[in-house]
């Protein structure tokens, strides 16, 4: 499954990288919402969004909002150190909010895989 992957912080953007391409995923790092929108229009292989929360410039948010405004349906995963149950039951096209935690590192590539396995006929 080919990922992009958006973080302003590179550190964690290569942390969630290393984690998929273990499972076998191609990753693709964009350092921001701008960004990230520019490597969703030149390549249309990108099959799932992960998006950090708090960047600067366009949110995880605002990234979100502004895909779905442009008809992408993308399946779109936030990463956040807030609630992610509040930001989840609040965000209409949001497929799932993880907590930027310890438990990140073992539930996100099951979340993956399962998305994975959905997509393949």
């Amino acid at each position: 499954m080919q990922i992009l992957i958006v973080d302003d912080d590179p550190l964690a953007g290569e942390l969630v990288a290393a984690l998929l391409e273990e499972q076998g995923h191609d990753c693709r790092l964009a350092e921001n919402g701008i960004e990230a929108l520019e490597r969703l229009a030149a390549d249309d292989g990108i099959e799932l969004v992960i998006s950090d929360l708090n960047m600067p410039l366009v949110s995880g948010l605002d990234l979100l909002a502004e895909l779905r405004e442009s008809g992408q349906t993308l399946p779109f995963v936030l990463l956040t150190g807030d609630d992610p149950a509040d930001i989840l039951a609040q965000t209409p096209g949001l497929t799932a909010a993880l907590m930027k935690d310890a438990a990140l590192e073992a539930v996100l590539p099951v979340l993956v895989a399962k998305m994975a396995g959905a997509a393949r006929p």
